[in-house]
């Protein structure tokens, strides 16, 4: 059953197109990542599901209520946590988490019992009656996070919440997250990262200058770019040439070797069956290495193979969505 259907969504501020004919579907108990660098449109649709605007054109619905023609039915059944922690710094943590709770219209004893809760599902306990001021990046997102949970809501959406996080509190709200998934909450996730809509999405829709240019799993999408990367760093650059002639006899398809001054990196299907190869390859022909490296895909790589363009490009090229989408 899907709990967030959206069927040809369109919106304009004026002649700029935020969104063009989007349509998806998430199921219950799912998390569908969606990727796409800043401008894409990501935040736009958030907005559009959580009845906060509304589309031009088309119709979506939550938990199956239509988004905007029953706003207070949607509302009432979803979380939402933005690009930047909305808490009142000035307040404890528990007093934040109780004060949503009361604007839920929860009872007192019920709005106490959920902000100690919360507190310790987020791991926030000892930090709860300390000034939310005092509170480092992550665990003001891990508040967020819970005080969108208050009302045990089904639906979550969550926009780039990792964003300016540490590598260590981005971890700790991806297992916040994988808790929330595994106790049955739906999640929509917006990111600008690959590897975070690999870490926690079922299906990864791709979304660049408003239109929806790619859906499916992690691994399809990195096989659309290239399952692995493996980059080398000459010593010398007149050594170049060499180096992308051994390259391209490892490659899958064209186009697949880039040069970027003296470092070239050749897309491959199984990059650590094919390490030992190229070395020997290298080392035939002369070539001397300063750096071997092999790695991942990343967003820059599959927009790359889909659109011809780098993320960063497409961040320039699709500004018109800036306003609406930050």
């Amino acid at each position: 059953m899907a709990t967030i259907e959206v069927e040809n969504i369109s919106k304009n501020y004026g002649k700029i197109e935020a969104l063009k004919n989007v349509s998806l579907t998430v199921e219950q108990g799912a998390v569908l990542g969606m990727l796409g660098p800043n401008g894409a449109g990501k935040t736009t649709l958030v907005k559009i599901l959580s009845s906060l605007i509304k589309p031009t054109a088309g119709r979506a619905s939550v938990a199956g209520f239509d988004v905007v023609n029953e706003t207070r039915q949607v509302r009432s059944n979803i979380g939402l946590a933005g690009q930047s922690a909305a808490v009142d710094e000035n307040l404890t943590g528990r007093e934040n988490l109780y004060l949503v709770a009361r604007l839920y219209h929860l009872d007192k004893d019920t709005s106490r019992r959920r902000a100690g809760e919360l507190l310790e599902q987020f791991n926030l306990v000892e930090s709860g009656d300390r000034a939310v001021k005092t509170y480092s990046g992550g665990m003001r997102r891990r508040l967020d996070l819970g005080a969108s949970l208050v009302a045990e809501p089904p639906v979550l959406f969550l926009d780039e919440p990792t964003t300016g996080l540490d590598p260590r509190s981005r971890n700790e709200l991806w297992d916040v997250i994988r808790s929330l998934v595994q106790g049955g909450t739906t999640v929509l996730l917006t990111t600008q990262y690959l590897e975070e809509a690999d870490q926690l999405a079922d299906s990864i829709s791709v979304i660049d200058q408003g239109s929806l240019i790619a859906q499916g799993t992690a691994s399809e999408l990195k096989q659309r770019a290239g399952s692995e990367f493996i980059s080398v760093q000459s010593q010398e650059l007149d050594q170049v040439s060499k180096t992308v002639g051994v390259m391209r006899r490892f490659s899958t398809e064209e186009p697949t070797v880039t040069q970027h001054d003296r470092r070239v990196t050749v897309s491959v299907t199984d990059g650590s069956a094919l390490l030992a190869s190229v070395v020997r390859e290298l080392d035939a022909e002369g070539v001397a290495v300063t750096d071997l490296s092999m790695r991942q895909p990343t967003l820059d790589d599959v927009f790359l193979a889909l659109t011809g363009r780098t993320a960063v490009e497409s961040e320039t090229d699709g500004s018109e969505d800036g306003a609406a989408d930050d």
